[in-house]
């Protein structure tokens, strides 16, 4: 629908209005924070460092399982003013690394945790888990999730809904793959990056299933955030989201359920 997002996107488009990106996204499922208190070692006393915060969503729940002290790896200012002043008397507990996490500054073995929410598709993948298992100490933990808005393994009616108006912004061109194989071939590749770096075990991929039903309020200003609506022209971005809220309100009557998919990969430095 919208020309290839590129990594140098993230720097730019999600620090416009931090407040707004913070107010429109869904928290993730508690089930999430439990495997990495259970599993991953999170609790106090656990070193942790957190790649692209953004305005904190998982930060705050980190916090609030018990992390003592948390490195925040973000390259967006805005967003990491925004996250730090936002955490209140809890920011004497973070340390900003204000840098993408090819570039920081990290030591080596250095971690008992690391992790990403909604944020490890921006860096390079491959050479990305590669710094992980160094600033990894041996025994550590690495975990990433992300949300995604529409379960590909469930109906989605209003994902399915807004289809139409995905054709012709995309100028008729139709989807290329079918949800459901596309979201195999991510998971058989991300696996397989993980398995490549040859220093991690235990990999897992969990996938937690939940549902949501928010407002034509909230769901404009949700898809309001995600990356290929915000690198619209103005005038498109308006278009499109005013046709978003035209199918929420006349299809759903202003309450919109949404299938949600949260994906989580684990895995232990050797």
């Amino acid at each position: 629908m919208s020309p290839r997002i590129t990594r140098n996107v993230r720097s730019v488009v999600f620090g416009r209005d931090p407040e707004a990106y913070d107010r429109a996204r869904l928290e993730y499922p508690s089930k999430v924070f439990d495997v990495l208190s259970t599993r991953c070692g999170l609790g106090p006393g656990a070193r942790v460092f957190e790649i692209g915060p953004g305005t904190g969503i998982a930060t705050r729940e980190l916090l609030r399982r018990g992390a003592e002290a948390i490195t925040l790896v973000e390259p967006d200012r805005r967003l990491a003013r925004y996250l730090v002043s936002s955490l209140g008397p809890l920011r004497e507990k973070v340390h900003l690394a204000l840098a993408p996490f090819g570039r920081a500054k990290l030591p080596s073995s250095g971690f008992d945790l690391g992790v990403a929410a909604s944020s490890f598709h921006w860096t390079s993948e491959r050479r990305a888990l590669r710094k992980v298992a160094r600033v990894l100490t041996p025994g550590g933990w690495w975990a990433y999730w992300n949300n995604l808005h529409g379960d590909p393994y469930r109906s989605s009616p209003f994902n399915e809904a807004l289809q139409p108006l995905y054709r012709e912004l995309s100028g008729g061109r139709s989807r290329k793959e079918a949800p459901r194989t596309a979201a195999a071939r991510d998971r058989k590749n991300r696996l397989a990056a993980l398995r490549s770096v040859g220093r991690f075990d235990r990999i897992l991929r969990e996938d937690i299933r939940w549902s949501v039903t928010l407002s034509t309020a909230r769901v404009v200003a949700l898809w309001g955030t995600f990356s290929d609506v915000i690198v619209l022209s103005p005038r498109k971005r308006r278009w499109f989201l005013a046709g978003l809220a035209a199918v929420a309100d006349q299809n759903f009557g202003g309450k919109v359920p949404i299938p949600m998919l949260t994906y989580l990969y684990t895995a232990r430095r050797v």
